[in-house]
């Protein structure tokens, strides 16, 4: 298969000024309503890209769970490679990509940790499993072997055998606090709809439409 010849025609719509909400985060709610009505695999996976301190990038999916006027919420271990990456580096970015709906939602801004309370009422809501698994793995750290995994995993269970887990210190949620979001909408012979909101000193949002 050669790889050039992989192309797709988009069709399922336009987007146009007058379909878009004066506030960029209503517009990715209303966007997002629409991917979970779909029934998309996984709408809330995201692209999120960081940068060491030397301008090294990498990228990496994450969870989205929250959207609101502060930001866009995930969460994670704060030792990963991109805890350290954000605490060197606090700007980042964010790409939610969904083909079925031939939309994509591209978001950049400032990352802050969140207040321990907002990480440890997320914890509480994880399966059990899951909060274990936040104990067992130091993230992006080298390992020998999977039994090395399996046997930190009994350790654990055995540890919080008969009480609920705790979240653990190096555990939490990230805050990106948006400066920009752009939405894309795929339209036929790559003339693509992109409309981009740009916040403003006064807070307001400037929209502009971007040449595809």
């Amino acid at each position: 298969m050669n790889l050039a010849d992989l192309r797709r025609e988009y069709t399922a719509g336009g987007l146009r000024r007058a379909d878009l909400n004066p506030n960029p985060i209503v517009q990715f709610q209303k966007w997002f309503d629409e991917a979970l009505k779909a029934e998309l695999v996984e709408p809330s996976a995201m692209t999120l890209a960081t940068a060491d301190a030397a301008g090294a990038p990498s990228s990496r999916i994450v969870l989205l769970k929250g959207a609101e006027e502060r930001g866009f919420m995930f969460f994670t271990n704060y030792e990963s490679r991109k805890g350290r990456e954000l605490a060197a580096n606090a700007r980042a970015a964010l790409t939610l990509f969904w083909p079925e709906l031939e939309r994509e939602i591209c978001i950049a801004g400032t990352v802050s940790k969140t207040a321990r309370a907002d990480s440890e009422k997320y914890f509480a809501m994880r399966p059990r499993g899951s909060q274990l698994g936040a104990w067992v793995s130091k993230q992006s750290s080298v390992v020998p072997d999977r039994a090395h995994l399996e046997t930190r995993l009994q350790e654990v269970e055995k540890q919080f055998s008969n009480r609920d887990v705790e979240t653990p210190p190096y555990w939490g949620g990230y805050l990106l606090a948006p400066t920009r979001i752009e939405f894309w909408q795929g339209r036929p012979n790559r003339l693509h709809d992109r409309f981009q909101y740009s916040k403003q000193p006064d807070g307001s949002w400037r929209i502009e439409r971007l040449s595809p």
